[in-house]
C-alpha cells in the first residue's frame, strides 16, 4: 500500500505493534519499555536515534542492553545523528543501523544499512545476489563512491563541526526568546542533536510562518520532511504532551556547516517580522 509507514505494514500484516510513549523531552520511557519487554513475546525493537522533528537522543544503549538480554532483534535509526555525534553506542548494541547520505551532505536517494554479523534479514528485493543476497540489481556505484566521500569529510570536521552548529542553535534560541513573545522551545531541557531546534510560535500557524520565512529566502519546515504532506499537528509533538495548538504553530529550524552567525541573525530578524505581522492578522 503506497504510504504506509513500516509499522503500518506491520500491522496489515497481522503483526501487533506497540507504541511506547516518552516524556516532555521527547525522550523514550524506559520503564514502560522495560514493561513492554517483560510482559510478552518482542521480536523487535526499533529506536530512533535522534528524532528528525526535535532533534531529541534517544537512550540506544540503554533500550539495547534490555534487548540484547533477551534476544531482541534491536534496529537503531540512525539518519539523523550519522555524521554529527558518534554513532558506536547505537552500532555496539543493535543488531542493525540505518543511515542516509543525504543528512551529510552526500547525494540524495542513498543509503546504507550495518548489520551485526549473524543478523538475517528478508531482503525487500529479489532476482540475484548482489550485495551478499541481501539487495538484487546493479549496485549505485556514484551514489557509493559519494556517500564514502561524504562520510571521509564528515569525519574530518566532526572536531569543530558540531560544537559550531551547537552555538548557532543557541544563539538562534536565545535570540528569538529575547525578540519574540510567547515561544515555546520544544524538546528544550533534555538531550538534543546540536544542529535542530523545533520552536512554536503560539498564535500562528506554523505553515503560514514557513511561507513568510521562504519569501524571505530562509528554509525551514513544519515538522519531518517525511510529513511535509500533511498539515496536521505533528504526532511527534503530541506525544511529547503539548496542546494542539502549540503542536500546529511548530516550525523546525535546522542549521548546517555552512550557516553562520550573520545568518542566524538574519533569521531572527525575519522571524520577528513574519510573526509579529501574522500575529497582527490572526483571530485566535
Amino acid at each position: 500500500h503506497a504510504g504506509l509507514y513500516s509499522w503500518q505494514h506491520l500491522q496489515g500484516s497481522g503483526r501487533e505493534v506497540v507504541y511506547l510513549p516518552v516524556d516532555a523531552h521527547g525522550q523514550l520511557d524506559l520503564q514502560a519499555l522495560e514493561d513492554t519487554l517483560e510482559s510478552g513475546d518482542v521480536s523487535l525493537l526499533s529506536i530512533m536515534h535522534a528524532n528528525n522533528e526535535t532533534g531529541s537522543l534517544q537512550p540506544v544503549a540503554e533500550a539495547g542492553d534490555m534487548a540484547r538480554e533477551r534476544g531482541i532483534l534491536f534496529h537503531v535509526d540512525a539518519v539523523q545523528t550519522f555524521g554529527k555525534v558518534p554513532v558506536h553506542s547505537a552500532v555496539l548494541n543493535a543488531d542493525a543501523v540505518s543511515i542516509s547520505a543525504h543528512k551529510i551532505n552526500g547525494p540524495k536517494g542513498v543509503g546504507a544499512l550495518y548489520l551485526r554479523s549473524g543478523t538475517a534479514i528478508e531482503p525487500l528485493m529479489h532476482g540475484g545476489d548482489h550485495e551478499g543476497g541481501l539487495r538484487a540489481g546493479t549496485e549505485n556505484v556514484a551514489g557509493i563512491v559519494g556517500f564514502g566521500r561524504a562520510s571521509q569529510l564528515c569525519q574530518q570536521q566532526l572536531d569543530q563541526g558540531p560544537e559550531q552548529w551547537r552555538r548557532l542553535r543557541d544563539n538562534l534560541e536565545a535570540g528569538l526568546s529575547s525578540s519574540v513573545d510567547d515561544i515555546v522551545i520544544n524538546g528544550q531541557g533534555g538531550p538534543r542533536l546540536m544542529n535542530t531546534s523545533s520552536i512554536a510560535f503560539t498564535g500562528v500557524e506554523s505553515e503560514a510562518v514557513v511561507m513568510g520565512l521562504d519569501l524571505a529566502g530562509i528554509a525551514v519546515s513544519s515538522g519531518s520532511a517525511c510529513a511535509s504532506s500533511t498539515t496536521a499537528p505533528s504526532h511527534v509533538l503530541l506525544a511529547m504532551g503539548l496542546e494542539p495548538r502549540i503542536a500546529a504553530s511548530s516550525v523546525r529550524f535546522s542549521i548546517g556547516q555552512s550557516n553562520d552567525q550573520r545568518e542566524i541573525d538574519q533569521v531572527v530578524e525575519a522571524v520577528l517580522e513574519v510573526v509579529t505581522r501574522l500575529r497582527a492578522l490572526s483571530v485566535f
